[in-house]
């Protein structure tokens, strides 16, 4: 265990050493990207610090957080408005046949909402294998786009037991992480959560309300520096909101 801590902290010396190689070279006041250039150059640093913090039993933290980075001041809203647009480009067919939603929300955190009803088959949580082409499409913009940490969010609408319906989602949650997962997005940027019957986007009275209820959310976080931590909490979608009267 003491190894594996000297080894940590090695690694955090050697990463910030390194960035500060990197500051060495920051572009001149005049260049007009010079805050974003600072902030990738500069959130090496911080991604150590981060990572640290949220260290694995392996003691690989560091390491992680590093290879995140972090986004500085004006930086932030840029680079989730250049993601947003990738990801509306790429997914614009599945946005046309109202498979996918897209919504940028108040904290610049980026919510994909996919349907269930194209993405599993009824009551199971296996991916559809007619829906890898879409997961294909937001893998390949998260690996464009590293300074984020993703969460899964798996939803049911209210018909049957509860805690079926709980389970349900999370392991829908997990279908969704495990596939990124496979076609490369790191294991350490995602984090899934079941949340059941519990949030309901509208209606459970009618088959159109229980359809929509029956959803998988993905939420990108911008790795924001001074606010490491927040791109690690569990999202809460704030444009809508939750009663229990849509039970």
């Amino acid at each position: 265990m003491k190894q594996k801590t000297f080894l940590a902290k090695t690694s955090v010396a050697f990463l910030v050493v390194g960035s500060m190689g990197l500051a060495g070279c920051m572009p001149d006041e005049n260049d007009p990207n010079r805050r974003t250039k600072i902030g990738a150059a500069g959130g090496a640093v911080t991604g150590a610090v981060i990572g640290a913090m949220v260290d694995d039993k392996e003691g690989r933290g560091a390491l992680i957080g590093a290879a995140a980075g972090a986004l500085v001041g004006g930086g932030v809203g840029y680079y989730m408005d250049s993601q947003q647009q990738e990801f509306e480009r790429e997914l614009a067919r599945e946005r046309e046949a109202h498979e996918l939603e897209i919504e940028r929300l108040r904290d610049d955190s980026l919510k994909l909402t996919l349907d269930s009803e194209v993405s599993f088959d009824s009551s199971r949580a296996n991916v559809n294998p007619a829906f890898g082409n879409t997961l294909d499409k937001i893998a390949r913009v998260l690996n464009r786009n590293d300074q984020s940490i993703v969460h899964v969010i798996g939803h049911t609408d209210n018909v049957g037991d509860e805690y079926a319906n709980q389970r349900l989602s999370l392991r829908r949650a997990e279908s969704v992480s495990d596939y990124l997962i496979s076609y490369g997005v790191p294991r350490h940027r995602l984090r899934t959560e079941g949340r059941g019957e519990n949030e309901p986007q509208t209606s459970n009275a009618t088959v159109s309300g229980r359809q929509a209820n029956r959803r998988v959310e993905i939420f990108v976080k911008p790795i924001v520096q001074g606010r490491e931590r927040r791109a690690y909490e569990s999202p809460r979608d704030y444009s809508r909101s939750y009663s229990r009267d849509y039970y």
